[in-house]
């Protein structure tokens, strides 16, 4: 009897250093929260896999943290290899996260051209104070993108806000665009469910 494998969809985060990617990557691991007071630092790469069933099928989202080296070079192949999805993160309270976005998408489309790309306000429970990144200026970054960008999410990692939406939302996308690789002959939105594994011990993930 052939065993079934349970197909692994990679996906990364990107973006600047201190807009929430390694809260966004906690949250999707056990559903915490660390203050900045309270986190400490992680080093090289990390990742986690949580299972999600749809319909009859299940897959894996294989989530990827830069543990704090986007700056280092030799992350970048190990990192954007074989990635199904990226998922570029600034911070709502914060232009100039934003306004570089355009290198992190340039660096998604040359080292993982196949990926799907996201955007994803962070701290959204922060919005509201200045400086901050306006829906018209989202709105024209994804125009000026030529339809690079699949979906734009807000999310908050202290309050949890946004953050399971997100994920839902994304593996159902990836689960389309892959229907052949994974063998689904149908999505059934209502019966889609996430398995909530045993957390591990805290990753100490830096914001």
């Amino acid at each position: 009897m052939a065993v079934v494998k349970t197909p692994v969809l990679k996906v990364i985060l990107c973006g600047e250093y201190g807009v929430g990617k390694s809260s966004i990557f906690r949250r999707f691991i056990n559903d915490t929260f660390v203050p900045n007071a309270d986190r400490r630092a992680t080093l090289g790469l990390d990742h986690f896999e949580k299972i999600y069933q749809v319909g009859d099928k299940e897959i894996k989202l294989q989530l990827w943290d830069t543990g704090g080296m986007e700056r280092i070079a030799s992350v970048t192949s190990s990192y954007y290899k074989f990635a199904e999805a990226a998922i570029l993160v600034f911070s709502l309270d914060n232009s100039s996260s934003f306004h570089v976005l355009s290198q992190h998408l340039l660096d998604i489309v040359t080292y993982a051209e196949n990926a799907k790309i996201f955007l994803c306000g962070n701290k959204s429970d922060l919005e509201g104070t200045s400086p901050q990144v306006t829906d018209a200026d989202i709105e024209t970054f994804c125009e000026q993108c030529h339809n690079l960008i699949n979906t734009t999410y807000k999310t908050s990692c202290k309050n949890g806000k946004g953050i399971e939406e997100m994920f839902s939302d994304i593996a159902l996308q990836l689960v389309e665009s892959n229907r052949s690789r994974i063998e689904l002959q149908t999505l059934d939105h209502d019966s889609f469910k996430i398995s909530n594994p045993e957390p591990p011990e805290d990753p100490g993930c830096s914001c």
